[in-house]
């Protein structure tokens, strides 16, 4: 309705902190109706916030409201709510088994909205990035074979493989304009079937990062996941 967010803070602790203080402005086109609303749905303490069954009885809700009638997707799969809730042995004795290896760190929907400039999420999930100082991308495939395919491409680029669970760090064997450059990429898991791979310079030089992404998301292209509307497009 304002054409931007409420709470909007490049820093993440000054934005948690707008939000725990409700601290935003309404626009002056808003209505006495949509401002009232509006209040009561970020309402920071939970006992006064309003419900879903309130808003849907709001007097500016109802206005010009149609309700929605949703199809059941017949091929819609529950795979990953499936596994959360499962007590199969099969299930428990690889959950076990990743603790005992580690998992990679989990991606909470604040994480994402921080990384998402004005809540645009087309960045994780476009066929082509632009690389500058960092870059992200997601993949389908297991955390263990993201990095495992990453180390086994970035080492006939010409670096150094420093790993401790699912964060990496590639150091150049050769000495660039400023120094040696350095990558960080750390896995991170949204779903049991999805994952965000972020790639950082650490260090070195901006323009030489930028080729050794080029090069480096080339080489990773058979884990990188495409939408189908991207594929459609190709």
């Amino acid at each position: 309705m304002a054409g931007f967010l409420p709470f909007d803070e490049p820093n993440i602790i000054a934005l948690y902190k707008k939000i725990y203080r409700a601290d935003f402005t309404c626009p002056k086109w808003f209505s006495p109706g949509a401002r009232k609303l509006i209040l009561r749905i970020l309402e920071p303490n939970f006992k006064y916030r309003i419900t879903i069954p309130q808003i849907l009885e709001s007097s500016w809700f109802k206005k010009g409201y149609n309700p929605v009638k949703f199809q059941e997707e017949r091929d819609t799969s529950l795979d990953d709510i499936d596994a959360v809730f499962s007590d199969s042995v099969e299930h428990l004795v690889m959950e076990q088994k990743e603790l005992k290896e580690g998992r990679p760190s989990l991606m909470n929907a604040f994480d994402i909205i921080s990384l998402s400039k004005g809540l645009n999420l087309s960045g994780l999930f476009e066929k082509k990035q632009t690389a500058t100082q960092e870059a992200r991308f997601t993949s389908k495939h297991p955390a263990t074979e993201i990095i495992t395919k990453m180390e086994e491409s970035v080492k006939p680029l010409g670096f150094n493989v420093k790993r401790r669970d699912y964060k990496m760090r590639f150091q150049g064997s050769e000495t660039g304009r400023k120094g040696h450059l350095s990558v960080a990429t750390e896995v991170f898991e949204v779903s049991p079937s999805l994952f965000v791979v972020e790639v950082k310079k650490a260090g070195g030089d901006t323009l030489e990062y930028n080729k050794f992404y080029e090069n480096f998301s080339t080489a990773l292209k058979d884990i990188v996941w495409t939408s189908e509307v991207d594929v459609t497009e190709g």
